[in-house]
């Protein structure tokens, strides 16, 4: 009997200790507002480089509300080219419920997410909003219509190849002037330097280990041939490698024949273009890549026929695939 009594005393101390633990369970819990409706002031935008440091336009969105326990929301604005589904978005992280990029932010974001300079391009913004990874939630989307602009800055590379004169010096482009500049350029196996303008006053040279500083020395080491030159002056660094190059051959090139080619220059105003001015005669000429058949264009499946002799202009605008593209020849 005794037995029995401390059984059923036991049972019940456990029982009440159980229900206690639950009356005073302190339950933690956040109830988060969903991504309220995004709004823009304008959804067809005129981008124009003279307005570039004014706003755009401006995004708006209504701030989120938390109740229970107060936990920090994160408010993100995505951004990608339409038909996408945001798999490559842009984004922007907010403090405000507001977001006016300037004309010049914008038209580099554009570019950046691959629309093309003078073409109509319509991008997709929305909102994403929420905690964490496994709790975020997403506004309406947003469409709006714009055309880039060229906004083209140009570093100089004054060098042996060309008399280390910076006012004939071959150029480096940055599309969107954001500090990156890049071209190609033929070296003659010496050196070179960067210069911001046309003239001595700022020079960057070699510091070592791809940097480069005003006090470095001469860019060397360079093999003969044609050579893609980065420069990103955010970082004061540089890279150089191997480029991909355009010729002409053909028996309308003097001394040629189908045997002999002619190197032609790559011209740094991101139109991905080539072009060389010499005198040629009646006959027909090829355009090729790396001095080989691999890769050539003619006129559609045939040579380019030049038909009367004289001094011409001959330029080769390339696709994005680097492989294909359209000439011209004009007479001089």
């Amino acid at each position: 009997m005794k037995s029995t009594i401390l059984k059923s005393l036991a049972l019940g101390l456990i029982t009440i200790s159980l229900w206690s633990c639950k009356k005073d369970e302190t339950r933690l819990v956040s109830d988060i507002s969903p991504a309220g409706t995004l709004t823009a002031s304008a959804t067809a935008l005129t981008l124009v480089q003279a307005n570039g440091t004014k706003a755009a336009l401006t995004l708006s969105f209504p701030a989120a509300s938390v109740t229970g326990y107060a936990v920090p929301v994160s408010s993100t604005l995505q951004f990608d080219m339409k038909g996408n589904n945001f798999a490559s978005a842009r984004e922007f992280a907010l403090s405000t419920t507001s977001y006016s990029p300037t004309v010049n932010d914008f038209n580099t974001m554009l570019l950046a997410l691959g629309a093309k300079i003078g073409t109509s391009a319509q991008i997709e913004v929305r909102l994403k909003s929420g905690a964490s990874l496994n709790a975020l939630t997403y506004s309406n989307v947003v469409t709006l219509t714009a055309t880039p602009y060229l906004a083209s800055a140009w570093i100089f590379v004054p060098g042996n190849y060309q008399g280390w004169n910076p006012a004939t010096a071959d150029s480096l482009v940055s599309l969107t002037s954001n500090g990156v500049y890049s071209g190609i350029i033929k070296f003659d196996g010496n050196a070179f330097k960067i210069t911001p303008a046309k003239k001595w006053d700022i020079a960057y040279g070699d510091a070592g280990s791809g940097k480069i500083s005003t006090s470095g020395g001469d860019i060397s080491s360079i093999s003969a041939e044609f050579k893609l030159v980065s420069v990103d002056l955010n970082k004061n660094t540089f890279t150089i490698a191997k480029a991909d190059y355009w010729s002409i051959i053909g028996n309308a090139i003097p001394g040629s024949n189908w045997s002999v080619d002619t190197d032609m220059k790559f011209i740094n105003d991101g139109k991905n273009s080539w072009t060389i001015t010499l005198p040629l005669t009646a006959g027909e000429l090829k355009f090729r890549q790396n001095h080989d058949w691999a890769v050539s264009i003619g006129d559609g499946a045939n040579n380019v026929v030049i038909a009367s002799a004289g001094t011409y202009k001959l330029t080769l605008t390339l696709n994005s695939d680097g492989k294909t593209g359209s000439f011209t020849a004009v007479k001089q």
